[in-house]
């Protein structure tokens, strides 16, 4: 056997001379990734004309990598190594290129898609009822349709309240606890498989109890005619009705 082992990956588009350097090692780090055993596993050299990338396996390390690479190109490699797979895919399918993998024997086992690869969908826009929580954080406009913003954490959805009935009671509120608003959204599924909400109408609303759960407590104790005085942990019966609902379904 000889003192080393290579693989080769070809890319298809990019020449030694015009692969960026800051790109070479993007995909040079990916590829380490993908084939594993790091510390013996070397970067040979680019090869003249087309851009190849040759790396050097130590014998010992080869049966592993061999393996590794064999289960990438069926679909059921380690977690790491098939993220490493679609992190060079999506490098390729950036640079409007494609490559291969080659083995020792020089057999293509693993090819990138890249520019090739089907181009992802946006689906919608979608309209659904439904509800948003939040803090409002501005209302307020001139037009028939009264903008309004909530912001929940680092969610900020803007939205519109279609009248000023509705607008005039939500007007308290403004900078003050937190509400949720009622009504229809119109979504739309982006192509990496997100959601954005597009635009939300809200047709009412309901303030939200922001009290500690310990308040609740006392105050259900304080009913008058209620057994919540004589328990000695309240809150594992709320949770407890809780459970025995969802049982129920």
């Amino acid at each position: 056997m000889a003192d080393h082992e290579q693989y080769r990956l070809k890319i298809e588009a990019f020449s030694v001379d015009s692969l960026p350097m800051g790109r070479l090692a993007e995909y040079m780090a990916e590829l380490a990734v993908l084939l594993g055993e790091r510390e013996r596993v070397h970067f040979s050299h680019l090869e003249p004309g087309s851009a190849v990338l040759v790396t050097n396996i130590e014998p010992v390390a080869f049966p592993k990598v061999e393996t590794r690479v064999d289960q990438v190109s069926r679909g059921d490699g380690p977690k790491d190594a098939m993220q490493a797979f679609k992190n060079i895919d999506n490098l390729l399918a950036k640079d409007s290129a494609v490559a291969v993998l080659i083995s020792p024997s020089k057999t293509n086992v693993i090819e990138f898609p890249g520019r090739t690869r089907p181009k992802p969908l946006r689906y919608g826009p979608f309209r659904e009822t439904g509800t948003l929580d939040g803090r409002i954080i501005r209302i307020g406009g001139r037009d028939e349709t009264i903008p309004v913003w909530l912001r929940d954490g680092e969610a900020e959805y803007h939205c519109n309240v279609r009248g000023e009935e509705v607008a005039r009671r939500l007007a308290p509120y403004y900078l003050s606890g937190t509400i949720r608003v009622h009504g229809s959204g119109k979504w739309v599924r982006e192509e990496n498989g997100t959601w954005k909400l597009e635009q939300f109408d809200i047709y009412d609303f309901e303030v939200l109890d922001e009290r500690p759960m310990g308040e609740v407590v006392d105050k259900l104790r304080a009913v008058e005619g209620g057994t919540w005085h004589e328990s000695h942990d309240a809150l594992s019966d709320i949770l407890g009705l809780r459970r025995d609902d969802q049982d129920r379904h």
